[in-house]
């Protein structure tokens, strides 16, 4: 057979997911399993007075209701994610004296049915002594109001790179605060999952990116040895980071299971989740850009605030991701970056698609436009004059990552050309002419970005049986990046068999020994590698059976990829096929790999929006965006298609419409879809993909990861777009979401 390596497959997980026929874990809670309702706080900041639970108690079905004071000390500290976060200000299962932010689980209530459940955390009367609220970034720096008593220090987290940069000499300085606001990742899956002892052993099944994640969560939590504990994730409806590894409300389940002796259930409500999952982004930007009048960038600093919310989750340690890509594709002479985390008294932020990579690049990409118009030259030839030279790779940044591989000029070069960018420049400037209130704005993104960022600790095997079927199984736990297709794929294409004979297994921590989170765009370079490390080791195991059969010496044995047989060199007329081979096992055949990663790799492209901007209403449509994305080796065309499509629609997401918003005194103002505006179809015309392939030498299949580029490309591109489209009126920059209002605003004050 032919290749079928970087040809379009149909994802083999549709169908099933189309037709209903997906296995999600609210699916497949137990027979009698007790169900979880969490009384949450409706403070954001306050002391806890008293809790009467009464009423709850002797509500119908009612199994039990607890409190941090019943739960046991060991048990009740959640610690923050990541070493070097400050865990003075870890927190607890269910709230301890103090709430920190609306929506904080204070009181766990267990019934025999959910909507009992729900009906008996209604009679629950919580008594709190309001304290001052904290919602502004930089008043949580300077202490004006303390989240933690007893604690000298409240920031979260600090990084740092590069050195102060001397501006004196540059003739042109501009300076720029950007608010890069919080968004919700929207799992169509909120959080679930269900906990139940069998044997001494914890047995958790979760919608979460990592088994293997959560799987040492718990054993953390709880004190179990790993043979105790067993995590089963199924089909998961979406994360996009914010389901990183499971939640208090989630690991507090095995407690909650061995005090009843029943399985516990717990599954939230959309606005349950819109106050209690984590979201995205969120930080105050400062950037200084300083160059020459002819366009060259001589120095950057950027400074980052970062919003951590109540308690140390994924978004605290953002900063350091943000920190790695801060200059972005500019050879820039002297650069600093400086970034502290601080708390809020909102929802612990957490991770969205990209984590600290498109905040990096919509900071950069957003000073370059500020720089090209104070110099009064067109955005794209002030990048041109300042990019990494592509003779230069590996080329290592003031952040200290390694650049692999990378051509941003030609990236930019091939998408001017594709959206006729001259030709735009000059309906634009027609438009304007005339005095149209159908403003046309046009903006650019030529961005790298990071995947791979954690390289060690998965696992992949490839097992034949005897009958001929192959089993791939790996540690990777998707959410739908289409393992399910892309792993046989691998497998088949180094076997040289058809591809139905291969399954992909995993989503259990009893199949894989070790494994690592599914996030980062990390799996296919570095799973994929290694399922394509095995297959060749299993080639090789084979050989001597396949020789056997040949009756011929092992050394004189070839493995056909392309014919899917085994024969003696020089002679392909006589020959033996897998299911021959398989067939001749004395049982399964199993090869394990041991592919290490070369390290990370940088994904990179240019993106170009249009948008027209109404004047008179404010009302933004994004016309076009065409995008050029290299994440090296394509290796279904479809799903990195697939892939991108997604990515951009959350970056044009950001720019145009998202925002988990918190009133003054932190209360949230976003707590369901009517309030929080999910972008739809509705507001995206058909992308224009323009695939790119520069392959890296870090991994076995020269692939880089593509989850999270059109994320990364489009936030920057679109609110450029529109910030030019507004420039006649003299606006220079104006913060995201870049709603009718916003705009409308900006129109009336600078017209």
């Amino acid at each position: 057979m032919s290749s079928i390596l970087g040809h379009p497959v149909l994802r083999r997980e549709d169908p099933r997911f189309l037709t209903g026929q997906g296995e999600f874990v609210a699916n497949l809670v137990p027979p009698g399993a007790a169900h979880v309702v969490y009384v949450t706080s409706t403070e954001p900041h306050a002391r806890l007075l008293a809790v009467d639970v009464a009423d709850a108690v002797a509500a119908p079905g009612v199994l039990g209701v607890f409190t941090a004071a019943d739960v046991d000390p060991e048990v009740l500290v959640y610690p923050p994610p990541f070493p070097g976060m400050n865990d003075q200000m870890a927190r607890t299962m269910l709230a301890q004296e103090v709430v920190r932010y609306v929506g904080e689980p204070v009181v766990a209530v267990v019934a025999d049915d959910p909507v009992r459940a729900a009906d008996a955390a209604e009679v629950v009367v919580v008594d709190y002594d309001p304290r001052p609220p904290l919602v502004d970034l930089e008043a949580s720096l300077r202490q004006d109001v303390v989240l933690f008593d007893d604690i000298e220090d409240q920031t979260v987290y600090r990084c740092a790179a590069g050195e102060s940069p001397e501006f004196d000499d540059c003739e042109v300085v501009v300076r720029a605060r950007f608010h890069n606001q919080r968004m919700s990742a929207a799992p169509i899956e909120a959080r679930t999952g269900f906990s139940y002892w069998e044997g001494g052993r914890l047995v958790h099944h979760t919608a979460t990116q990592g088994s293997h994640n959560v799987k040492a969560s718990l054993m953390g939590i709880y004190g179990l040895d790993p043979e105790q504990v067993l995590v089963v994730t199924p089909d998961v409806g979406g994360s996009f980071g914010a389901k990183f590894r499971c939640y208090p409300e989630e690991a507090f389940l095995g407690w909650l299971a061995r005090r009843l002796g029943r399985p516990c259930a717990w599954a939230e409500t959309r606005t349950q989740s819109m106050t209690g999952l984590g979201s995205g982004r969120g930080q105050i930007q400062d950037v200084v850009v300083g160059g020459t009048r002819d366009g060259r960038i001589a120095a950057y600093q950027l400074g980052v605030i970062q919003d951590s919310g109540a308690y140390p989750l994924i978004a605290g340690f953002l900063p350091r991701m943000t920190m790695a890509m801060f200059t972005g594709v500019y050879d820039i002479a002297s650069a600093g970056y400086e970034a502290v985390s601080v708390p809020t008294s909102t929802t612990p932020n957490g991770a969205f698609r990209g984590a600290g990579r498109p905040e990096a690049s919509t900071a950069i990409e957003r000073a370059v436009d500020l720089f090209a118009a104070e110099v009064e030259m067109d955005p794209a030839e002030v990048r041109r004059r300042n990019f990494l030279d592509p003779e230069g790779f590996p080329h290592t940044t003031v952040s200290g990552v390694s650049y692999d591989s990378g051509d941003y000029a030609k990236a930019l070069a091939v998408a001017l050309e594709a959206a006729n960018y001259d030709d735009l420049r000059a309906e634009q400037a027609a438009r304007r002419a005339n005095g149209s209130a159908a403003l046309l704005g046009i903006g650019l993104s030529t961005y790298v970005e990071v995947t791979a960022t954690t390289g060690a600790g998965d696992f992949a095997s490839v097992e034949l049986g005897i009958d001929g079927t192959v089993r791939a199984v790996t540690s990777s736990t998707p959410h739908g990046q289409g393992h399910e297709t892309v792993w046989p794929m691998i497998v088949a294409d180094v076997l040289g068999i058809d591809m139905d004979r291969v399954v992909a297994v995993g989503g259990d921590t009893d199949c894989t020994p070790r494994g690592q989170v599914t996030g980062g765009s990390r799996s296919a370079q570095i799973v994929g590698s290694m399922l394509f490390d095995a297959s060749q080791r299993l080639v090789a195991q084979v050989l001597p059976t396949a020789a056997d059969l040949l009756e011929a010496s092992v050394a004189d044995v070839v493995h056909d990829s392309v014919g899917g047989c085994f024969h003696v060199a020089g002679t392909p007329a006589v020959s033996v096929r897998w299911a021959e081979v398989a067939a001749a096992l004395d049982g399964p055949m199993n090869a394990e790999s041991d592919f290490e990663t070369g390290g990370q790799t940088f994904p990179f492209g240019a993106h170009v929006a249009v948008v027209e901007v109404d004047a008179e209403t404010g009302r933004v449509e994004l016309v076009r965006l065409v995008a050029v994305d290299d994440a090296g080796t394509v290796l279904n065309p479809l799903i990195f298609e697939g892939q991108i499509h997604g990515g951009i629609a959350g970056g044009v997401a950001q720019a145009l419409l998202e925002e988990v918003a918190y009133d003054a005194d932190a209360n949230p103002l976003t707590t369901n879809f009517a309030d929080y505006a999910v972008i739809t179809a509705a507001e995206l015309p058909s992308f224009e993909l323009i695939r790119s392939e520069t392959p890296t030498d870090r991994n076995l299949l020269g692939a880089k990861g593509v989850g999270e580029s059109g994320t990364v490309g489009a936030t920057a591109a679109v609110q450029n777009a529109v910030v030019d489209a507004l420039a006649p009126f003299g606006v220079r920059h104006l913060d995201m979401p870049l709603t009718p209002e916003r705009v409308w605003k900006a129109v009336q004050s600078h017209g």
